[in-house]
């Protein structure tokens, strides 16, 4: 008797390293300036310049100010356009370093080793853990990596809803959170007492056990409606 387990369910060491490299890879673990930092997403995916956008002269010294590409002061369907030009870099990166890391068993690993805690915990396949990982750094790579596992199938309409309540809350936590915030803990008080009375990591654990519990709580509404019956079409209607 064949075994019920199809082929692509087999994984050998090359598929965990694959796995373990992904996970680094689209952590920021990596980032930085040093000659480690070309094996981190953020890194490689690099920056726009700046251009300058105001010019002033101050007592014969003139001073510039530089912004995005973008620009200043736009507005409407034209400066939704070139935010979503920015969006395009980081998307297809992800997607294309996705499919190469997919190639060597990524996915498969991920699927056998963490269906057993995130199917518990989310009710979502161990698939998503590469897009989980990249969501918390970036929000454009979970967005990518999502919609990637949707189209492929690898993730029903409903585990779609929650992983993506799960992206929604805090999201890309740990860029966003160190970028603006962390700065706060390292303030010292007037009488040399920390400045905020708690930990980074904490910060952190509060932000990831709450985007647990959003996802979860959008994890009932969609079972809830599931299991709602259908209500009869009106009179007239198709």
């Amino acid at each position: 008797m064949k075994s019920s387990h199809p082929e692509e369910y087999k994984v050998g060491p090359g598929a965990y390293f694959a796995l373990a490299f992904a996970a680094v890879f689209f952590s920021g673990l990596l980032g930085g300036k040093e000659w480690y930092g070309v094996f981190d997403f953020t890194t490689l995916n690099g920056a726009f310049g700046k251009v300058v956008s105001k010019a002033s002269l101050d007592d014969g010294t003139l001073t510039t100010a530089t912004s995005a590409f973008r620009g200043t002061g736009g507005s409407g369907a034209m400066d939704g356009f070139l935010f979503a030009l920015g969006l395009i870099p980081a998307v297809m990166f992800a997607l294309g370093m996705i499919n190469v890391l997919e190639h060597y068993g990524a996915l498969r690993a991920a699927r056998k080793l963490l269906t057993p805690l995130l199917r518990p915990l989310l009710g979502i396949p161990g698939t998503t853990g590469l897009a989980m990982i990249g969501s918390l750094q970036s929000t454009d790579v979970g967005a990518s990596l999502t919609r990637n596992l949707a189209d492929e199938g690898q993730i029903t309409e409903n585990e779609k809803d929650v992983f993506a309540m799960f992206q929604f809350s805090a999201g890309a936590m740990i860029t966003n959170f160190f970028s603006s915030g962390a700065i706060l803990f390292t303030l010292i008080a007037v009488d040399g007492t920390a400045a905020v009375p708690t930990s980074i990591g904490a910060c952190i654990a509060v932000m990831f056990i709450m985007k647990i519990v959003g996802a979860n709580m959008m994890r009932l509404i969609v079972r809830f409606q599931t299991k709602a019956p259908a209500t009869n079409p009106a009179k007239g209607e198709a």
